[in-house]
């Protein structure tokens, strides 16, 4: 039996998987580099909103297994990797 918690993390992770075959076979039939730009940065949005939604169903997983003080690093890392991603 698949426990839901990681059913739900792998599910999240198998669509943004496919929104990114989606897009890329969607530049390829576009063929302009004005409208892959475009997709790509539309990309760029879904990617770490995924990351940040399956972290914290994996949080609320394990909430009852981590200290608050485990809790709070593993937020901090996940802050400090969208600021390292988001930040120009």
């Amino acid at each position: 039996m698949l426990n839901k918690i990681v059913l739900s993390m792998a599910t999240l992770r198998m669509i943004s998987g496919s929104l990114e075959i989606c897009a890329a076979l969607l530049m390829l039939r576009f063929n302009e580099l004005n409208k892959a730009m475009l997709i790509n940065s539309s990309l760029a949005l879904v990617g770490p909103l995924v990351l940040i939604s399956t972290t914290a169903i994996g949080l609320v997983g394990l909430a009852d297994k981590l200290s608050y003080s485990k809790m709070l690093w593993i937020t901090a890392g996940v802050g400090c990797l969208m600021i390292g991603i988001l930040k120009k």
